[in-house]
């Protein structure tokens, strides 16, 4: 008896403890400067990026908030402009149907939408409106039970708690939502904006803004219910970096690569991604948080349920 105690004793003492890594995001660099919310979209089988383009982006030629797509991989606009005036715009496939959200202006009190089969002609759909609420970042994603959209909100005080909050909304069609109920939320008690969600094997994964003295990096979370939430062990999951300024787009200008070089860095903020031929592509911004911002990519090699998954061991 001694003599087998001793030896599982040696097998605990040799045997290796499984160590687990949160999933690799390898950096790629900055592709714009002044250009923060971007989405990567999987459209026909082809790779997009929707984009919010801000009054004062150096070539936004109409000089007016406005949502567009472009080829990623040529760097050519492919759609017409629309929602003109309007801002922090996301982006939804729905089999042969792009939709896209946004807001008035930043703190609204609705969500408006368009939608497109051929990313030139968009129709616009009826707007979600939340009498009092303050609304800003929109993100959507299918569940088993039809559509979520995540709502980055600061007012009301009772549905926001400690702004920025991200409260819930449901719809079978991608075009009437209802909000969900107030323990539908995440989290009132600290600072969460600009949510990305998804939904794999019965669970909604969010990934957010979250800040940390004198810096704001992402966190995720994974929720069955949308109410009880678990924080990944691996957090935040992107940190800052002088990754963030290699030159990813060959067009910059001299003074733009000079900005890139020497621009005030304490962000890496407004995720979003979309799995494509194997890999989840990623975009999202870096800069000062106040201003100075830059629109960056990255890459996990690896599907987008398995970057995702992967923070949770």
């Amino acid at each position: 008896m001694r003599l087998a105690l001793r030896l599982v004793t040696a097998l605990l003492l040799v045997t290796p403890v499984t160590a687990y890594a949160q999933p690799a995001i390898q950096k790629l660099g900055t592709l714009e400067c002044d250009m923060v919310e971007a989405a990567p979209i999987v459209f026909h089988g082809k790779l997009y990026r929707f984009e919010y383009v801000r009054a004062d982006y150096k070539y936004n030629a109409l000089g007016r908030t406005y949502f567009r797509f472009t080829d990623p991989a040529t760097r050519e606009i492919v759609s017409s402009a629309f929602g003109l005036d309007h801002h922090l715009g996301s982006a939804f496939v729905d089999g042969d149907t792009i939709y896209a959200f946004g807001v008035p202006k930043w703190g609204a009190d609705r969500i408006r939408a368009w939608c497109s089969k051929d990313l030139a002609n968009w129709k616009a759909l009826p707007s979600f409106v939340l009498d009092g609420w303050s609304i800003f970042n929109t993100n959507v994603c299918k569940g088993p039970d039809g559509y979520v959209m995540a709502i980055e909100i600061d007012k009301p005080a009772d549905q926001a708690g400690a702004a920025f909050t991200t409260r819930f909304a449901r719809s079978k069609d991608l075009i009437t939502w209802t909000i969900t109920e107030p323990d539908c939320v995440y989290t009132k008690d600290r600072y969460d904006a600009c949510p990305t969600i998804r939904f794999y094997d019965g669970y909604y994964y969010m990934v957010y803004l979250a800040s940390y003295p004198g810096k704001w990096e992402p966190e995720i979370v994974r929720s069955r219910d949308l109410k009880t939430w678990e924080l990944s062990r691996f957090t935040p999951i992107m940190h800052h970096s002088d990754e963030d300024r290699k030159i990813a787009n060959q067009n910059l200008n001299a003074a733009e690569r000079k900005r890139v070089a020497t621009a005030e860095n304490v962000n890496n903020s407004d995720l979003d991604f979309a799995e494509f031929n194997g890999k989840t592509v990623i975009y999202y911004s870096w800069g000062n948080q106040h201003g100075v911002e830059h629109l960056a990519e990255a890459v996990f090699n690896g599907s987008e349920k398995d970057f995702l998954i992967g923070f949770f061991p």
